[in-house]
């Protein structure tokens, strides 16, 4: 190990920490896939990083929470003095890793809020309760400002990452009591593959089907496009859509065939509008983000923070009509507009490839550790 106190890089200064790593356990949700990407980014920095997965949304009971707030503990007093750092990947309903880090004190923490402003939402949705969906709404949706309350008792001082701007100010909105950080949803590693406009004239639906991705309004698209261009859906869970003619569900794809989805379509379109109706979010997309990791263009929505994603960043969005059918109308009039302009694909697919780079492994492990070695600094110099 290097001695501390003998380097005025404060990133250096990280080699001397253990890092206790809490997220999702490997295909829980695109969290955890997010969260595999986090890890592999920012191992090179620390001494050592200590894994704690955890279950996702809704399967988690009462006592494997206390289990998993334990394991944290023990895995931070197990660490040197003062040198451990803890970090947790927050999301809708994940009760573990909020209430491993609620109240956990003598050390710095940090989280990234996924659904912004509010990591958790559901602060007591355990199996049980997940699993009768009016109870968890009875129970939840009344408790809004306590529910708010809680999490900005634990997160008070503290460190919050979000993957948007619009996210970042959100939680400065509703937690002024913590600082917030943006650092743009990373572009994960991804072969490089033919060039949009080399594609077959198709277009994507990509990720795992939930309330709120858009899934519902591949129907009528289809009714609207041209018959010459195709859809592909892929991601888990989407085994069960309908299928249709011009309509492929491929379900869950991952390495080699992930890249054969990509390679087969022109542009990923994300339909997003409100995932749920408690409050407004400002997630980002894993879909874009998976997208600009293999140079593919986007076709989205404008709903929330889906407006950053722009032409820079190898995007184009949409404003919905007042028609009953405004969604899908607008969608298929640019998708039919976009994959038959060869010169616009181009040059949203070579947008899409510097926004891949710019945002990339690498590049977000050095704004993490950055962001955490001038917590430690503020932390010394008493700020």
């Amino acid at each position: 190990m290097t001695n501390e106190s003998a380097t005025a890089d404060p990133v250096a200064r990280l080699a001397n920490y253990r890092l206790v790593f809490i997220g999702p356990a490997i295909g829980q949700t695109s969290v955890a896939d997010y969260s595999e990407n986090f890890v592999k980014a920012v191992r090179p920095y620390f001494a050592e990083v200590v894994e704690h997965r955890t279950p996702g949304p809704g399967n988690a009971t009462l006592a494997e929470v206390r289990q998993h707030r334990k394991a944290v503990r023990d895995l931070v007093a197990e660490a040197p003095p003062g040198r451990v750092l803890v970090h947790a990947e927050l999301s809708t309903g994940a009760l573990a890793p909020f209430w491993a880090i609620a109240g956990l004190k003598g050390v710095p923490v940090t989280a990234t809020v996924h659904d912004p402003p509010q990591g958790l939402w559901f602060v007591g949705r355990t199996r049980f309760i997940a699993e009768h969906r009016l109870l968890n709404h009875i129970i939840h949706y009344p408790l809004r400002p306590l529910s708010r309350a809680i999490e900005g008792v634990a997160y008070r001082d503290r460190t919050l990452f979000a993957l948007t701007d619009a996210g970042r100010r959100s939680i400065e909105r509703t937690y002024p009591r913590t600082r917030a950080r943006y650092v743009p949803c990373m572009a994960f590693d991804r072969p490089t593959i033919k060039p949009a406009q080399e594609r077959p004239k198709a277009v994507g639906f990509f990720g795992y089907a939930y309330r709120g991705k858009g899934f519902d309004q591949i129907a009528r698209i289809r009714e609207l496009l041209p018959d010459d261009i195709l859809i592909r859906i892929a991601g888990r869970g989407t085994e069960s859509l309908p299928r249709a003619d011009g309509i492929e569900v491929l379900g869950g794809v991952e390495g080699p065939d992930e890249d054969a989805f990509f390679e087969s379509i022109r542009a990923i379109i994300v339909p997003y509008g409100k995932r749920h109706w408690y409050a407004e979010t400002y997630p980002a997309s894993g879909v874009g983000a998976s997208a600009q990791s293999y140079a593919t263009p986007v076709i989205s929505t404008g709903y929330g923070p889906l407006v950053e994603l722009d032409e820079a960043t190898g995007a184009v969005t949409v404003r919905p009509t007042a028609e009953s059918d405004g969604v899908a109308r607008v969608l298929a009039q640019e998708i039919t507009s976009l994959v038959n302009d060869r010169e616009r694909l181009t040059r949203l697919g070579l947008n899409a490839e510097k926004t891949r780079h710019e945002r990339s492994r690498a590049g977000t492990g050095k704004a993490f550790t950055e962001a955490w070695a001038q917590l430690f600094e503020q932390t010394t110099a008493g700020v």
